[in-house]
């Protein structure tokens, strides 16, 4: 890719990321009914997660545009997509609420590294 290129392209992502801000700040709820058509996975998030993940989206996908780096709102989706799937699977849901997760301490470094 030609660095013109990579700049054009950085140019619709920033103009993007911003209308998308904007848009989310004037109007949440319009954000909240126009992101399961996007992402339809989110439709497995319970209301209060999607309203956190959209809040999330919006401010990643600004400060990611702002250095023209977009792998952190690859990130985050991932992490969103995974729990989605969590949510979509009543026996994984289960499985993993089932007790909390206690914190054992420290790892100790395998011998030889």
């Amino acid at each position: 890719m030609s660095a013109e290129r990579a700049d054009a392209e950085a140019e619709v992502i920033d103009v993007t990321s911003r209308l998308l801000a904007g848009v989310a700040r004037r109007d949440p709820q319009l954000l909240r009914e126009v992101l399961p058509n996007a992402l339809p996975w989110v439709r497995f998030l319970p209301v209060a997660d999607i309203d956190v993940m959209a809040a999330e989206f919006v401010s990643t996908t600004e400060a990611a545009a702002a250095i023209g780096n977009t792998a952190a709102v690859s990130q985050l989706l991932v992490e969103w997509r995974h729990t989605a799937e969590v949510h979509a699977d009543p026996d994984l849901y289960r499985t993993l609420t089932a007790q909390p997760l206690d914190d054992f301490g420290p790892v100790m470094r395998p011998e030889g590294q």
